[in-house]
C-alpha cells in the first residue's frame, strides 16, 4: 500500500512539473506574440503566428543555430552587442521586457524545432 500511494505521488508530482513546463511556454508564447512585449512576429516568422515579418529570420530549429540558451538570452537581451548594426532591439537593456518575462520568451523560443510550414 505504501509502495502505490508512494508511486501516486510521484506520478502527480510529475505531472505538475509537465504542466508547470507548459505554462511557462504559453506564457512564453504570448509574450513573444504581444506587441508591445516581444512582437517578434514583427519580424520573425514563427509557427503559429499571424502576419509574420521577413526582417529577421524564421524562428526554427533554434537550438541547432545556438549551442546554449543562455547564447540566445544574450542575443534576445542586446543584439547589438553581436552586432552593431543590428535592427533588433534591445529587449533587456532597454526593459522591453522584465528579467522573468525575458526568461519565459527564451524558453519559449529556445523549444521552436520543428520548421515553418507555409499557409
Amino acid at each position: 500500500m505504501k509502495s502505490l500511494v508512494l508511486f501516486c505521488l510521484i506520478l502527480s508530482l510529475g505531472a505538475c512539473a509537465f504542466n508547470s513546463k507548459q505554462q511557462r511556454l504559453a506564457t512564453g508564447k504570448q509574450l513573444s506574440f504581444q506587441r508591445d512585449k516581444g512582437n517578434c512576429l514583427a519580424c520573425h516568422m514563427i509557427e503559429g503566428g499571424e502576419d509574420p515579418g521577413n526582417v529577421g529570420p524564421a524562428l526554427v530549429d533554434i537550438q541547432t543555430k545556438f549551442s546554449t540558451k543562455s547564447q540566445l538570452k544574450a542575443l534576445i537581451w542586446d543584439a547589438t552587442q553581436f552586432n552593431a548594426q543590428s535592427s533588433m532591439p534591445p529587449f533587456g537593456r532597454n526593459k522591453i521586457l522584465t528579467p522573468e518575462e525575458l526568461d519565459l520568451v527564451v524558453d519559449y523560443i529556445w523549444s521552436l524545432d520543428a520548421p515553418v510550414t507555409g499557409k
